[in-house]
This record gives C-alpha cells, sequence and structure tokens, in this order.
C-alpha cells in the first residue's frame, strides 16, 4: 500500500504565500484591521458572562478547564486507585474507562458551546477507514494502536484529535506527550498521571529513562475488559514533533534553527524535531504497525506577509473567543495519512531526521494546497477487494461536525459518583439503624 499520495505536482516547492507588504506605519497598527476569522462577537458581554457561568456549572458538575479530568470523573479516578493493588488489569480499565468520559466531555462540550464544521479527508493509505453515517457523524476504523503525530496550530489541537479518537471508539486509549510543569497542577496534574500521559522535561539526559520506563508500560498487555482485540493493549500515542504550537515565538526558533542547520524553513508549520519520535519508535516498533499523520488547518487565518510577520489561528481561538464569545473556527479541516513503521529507518538517527523532515515538506505543501484552493487534496478513488469482499473506496471530503452519538451520553459521567454517593448514604441509614437499636443514639 502507498504510504503518500498526493495531488499531482502538490510536492513542487512553491514560494511562500504572501499578501502585499504593508509600510511600516501601517504595520504598526499590528494587524487591527484583521478580521477575526470566526466572525464578530455573536454574544453580548451579559450573554458571554451567562454563557461562561453555564460553562462552568458544566465543567464543575463534569469537570474542570483543559486536559483537567472532571470532577465526577476526580472521584472515579480516586474510587478506582485501590484497585491497582488487587489487580492492575482491571485497575487500567477503570483508568480507559475515566478517559472515555473524558472524551465524552470535551465531545458536548464542543457540541453545546463551540460547534464546528468538521472537514475530513485522506489519502490513498487510508482508503475505506473514514466514513459518514446516515445520521451525519464520522466513524473511523483506525487500528487499536498506533502513534499519531500532528501539526500543531493552536492550543486546542488535542480537543479535535480526541474527538476523532471517539469516532474511532478509542478515546479511552489516547496517550498525550506533554511539558513536565503540568504535572504539578493540582488536581489537572493528579488526574493526567491517572490518565497515563508522559511528561518530558525537554531535557533529554533527564527524560530518556521515565520516557523508556513509560512506553515499556504502553507495550504491555493485560487482559481487562478495557484491553481490545489484540496481544497488546490498545493505545494511540500522540505527539506533536513540533513541540509547539505555531505562532511568532515558534515561527522565530524555526527561522533560527533551520538557518543553523542550513536548510529551507516551512511556510505553514515549524520544523518539526525528531529525537523524541524517534525513541517512541524504536521502543514501540516490536507493538505498532502504523504510524498516522494529520494535518491540521483552520479557515480563516490570515496569511503571512514576505517577512512572516503576522496572525496566527492561537491569536485568534482560544477558549474564550470559541466557546464563550460565539467564534469557534467557521471549519477545521484534517487530512489523514498513515505509514507502516517497516518502512520507517528507525535504525538511523540521520536517516530518519531526513524522513521525518520529508514528511513535514508534504504536510507544507498540503497547506499550500490548503491555503490556495480552501480544500486538502481528497482521496476518491477504489481499491479492489480480496476474495470477493467490496471495493474499498475512497471518501472525498467528508462533511461532519463534533458531536457526541447519543444526546445525553455525557449522563455516564456522573454514575459512579452517583453510585458511590448511594452507597454511602446506605451504610450511614444502616449505621443510624444499628445506633437506635443499641440505644447509643
Amino acid at each position: 500500500m502507498p504510504t503518500t499520495t498526493i495531488a499531482d505536482g502538490l510536492l513542487q516547492r512553491h514560494p511562500p504565500t504572501s499578501i502585499p507588504i504593508h509600510s511600516t506605519k501601517e504595520h504598526d497598527k499590528k494587524d487591527t484591521h484583521v478580521q477575526h476569522p470566526g466572525g464578530a462577537i455573536k454574544h453580548s458581554p451579559w450573554q458571554q458572562t451567562i454563557r461562561m457561568a453555564l460553562l462552568a456549572l458544566y465543567f464543575h458538575a463534569c469537570c474542570f478547564l483543559s486536559l483537567i479530568p472532571t470532577f465526577s470523573i476526580a472521584i472515579s479516578q480516586f474510587m478506582g486507585a485501590p484497585l491497582y493493588f488487587y489487580s492492575k488489569d482491571f485497575f487500567y480499565a477503570w483508568m480507559a474507562m475515566t478517559k472515555q468520559q473524558f472524551g465524552v466531555v470535551a465531545t458536548t462540550m464542543t457540541y453545546w458551546w463551540a460547534p464546528v464544521k468538521m472537514r475530513i479527508s485522506g489519502d490513498e493509505s487510508v482508503r475505506g477507514q473514514m466514513r459518514k453515517t446516515p445520521d451525519g457523524r464520522l466513524e473511523c476504523d483506525f487500528p487499536e494502536r498506533m502513534v499519531l503525530i500532528s501539526n500543531h496550530q493552536i492550543y486546542t489541537d488535542w480537543i479535535y484529535l480526541w474527538w476523532v479518537a471517539y469516532t474511532s471508539r478509542m478515546h479511552g486509549h489516547i496517550y498525550i506527550i506533554l511539558k513536565e510543569s503540568i504535572k504539578y497542577i493540582p488536581i489537572l496534574g493528579s488526574g493526567m498521571m491517572f490518565y497515563g500521559f508522559i511528561f518530558l522535561s525537554r531535557k533529554w539526559s533527564k527524560d530518556k529513562e521515565r520516557f523508556h520506563h513509560r512506553l515499556r508500560k504502553l507495550s504491555a498487555s493485560h487482559s481487562g475488559p478495557m484491553s481490545g482485540t489484540s496481544f497488546f493493549d490498545p493505545m494511540w500515542l500522540l505527539i506533536f514533533p513540533e513541540g509547539t504550537n505555531l505562532s511568532s515565538n515558534g515561527r522565530t526558533s524555526s527561522k533560527k534553527w533551520a538557518d543553523k542547520i542550513g536548510i529551507e524553513d516551512m511556510r505553514h508549520c515549524l520544523l518539526p524535531r525528531s529525537t523524541g519520535l524517534l525513541f517512541c519508535l524504536q521502543e514501540l516498533k516490536q507493538t505498532v504497525d502504523w504510524v498516522y499523520d494529520c494535518t491540521v488547518a483552520y479557515e480563516g487565518v490570515p496569511k503571512l506577509t514576505r517577512d512572516r510577520r503576522g496572525k496566527y489561528g492561537q491569536d485568534f481561538f482560544t477558549l474564550r473567543s470559541s466557546y464563550c464569545q460565539g467564534r469557534p473556527p467557521k471549519s477545521i479541516s484534517m487530512h489523514w495519512r498513515r505509514f507502516a513503521t517497516k518502512d520507517i529507518p528507525v535504525h538511523d538517527e540521520k536517516e530518519f531526521t531526513d524522513w521525518l523532515l520529508a514528511r513535514w515538506r508534504e504536510k507544507d505543501d498540503l497547506l499550500e494546497h490548503y491555503v490556495a484552493t480552501g480544500d486538502f487534496p481528497a482521496d476518491t478513488g477504489a481499491t479492489p477487494g480480496i476474495n470477493d469482499a467490496k471495493l474499498l473506496r475512497g471518501a472525498g471530503i467528508i462533511e461532519t461536525d463534533v458531536r457526541p452519538s447519543k444526546p445525553l451520553e455525557f449522563l455516564q459521567i456522573i454514575l459512579p459518583p452517583a453510585a458511590l454517593a448511594l452507597m454511602i448514604n446506605v451504610v450511614w441509614k444502616f449505621f443510624n439503624m444499628v445506633l437506635k437499636v443499641l440505644n447509643i443514639k
């Protein structure tokens, strides 16, 4: 199966996309004339306050902000913690269930407060793995174990990637590589440690040993109820090779690095760093068959000027603008590819660095195609099935939205805490009854 299929001519180098350069006086205005790609603010300050209060109520009933587990999920996690000393299989299954719950929380939250059109496409390598259901939802048949790489546009990219895991029924098995400082935030850090996320300090001499330990655990086998169908546990390991999201500082650092090593900088993404991803693939090559690559683009983000100055997606699409002001992205496009790990040169650092850079050049060309046309290339071909099986057909561009499969699915999150509260209530009443019978109270 080919690892890369891109529209004819897409791999040709193009000059940087640009708009006319403004005079210095105009530039000093700091792009105040740039219209927000999500449109005008849709809610008054009073309405924003109400939306924020409702969002806070939702999160305090279910969760806190960002990657923090929900309040209900936090209770569920601490309820399941003792299972570690009884059966690690049941412990990991319980934690996978709480991770599923957060995937539902994030999906429902986005559906209610920041609805967005998703445009999903892929190349021939993922043909037959994506489809649109009769009720308009996305369903993916991506594998149970993979390493997932992506460009990093805005802080909340992970929400939409977690939603894709949800469409593939893998939202309980996603693992994200994060910076170490997050681990020490109260509640948030402990919750993500329960999730099995990997924290790195970006000092390789310090990170290598702990990274090795975590990856070995992700290659372990368990027989609990959430263990999947293969010998090894399900796992989607998400890593952003760029190391940070696209911003003015990131753009500057990428350009400096490109100049230092004597190569051309990217136009629409940042140069990838290979060390972490190479180590992942070296450790997991015996247990992971595929690397899946997602290229993400947000509609309406203005083009950069020739001097590389301008605004970026992260300058527009914040939690406040998307979830309170009613200005989420009008659409988000994702283009998917996959690569067999057996074809990736993980045996040699230089060859792997060149391989990853070539993939990122292709990604940059995909983003150039998106800027020029408003869409990513989409596979619409067909592959004959084996042994009279159906044809595998390219999905083209699937238009859908981020939403749960069932409107009230989020209510499952409160079941474990509710069961605990019910049990405490029964025990308390029984205790009082015993005291009365014994005339102690």
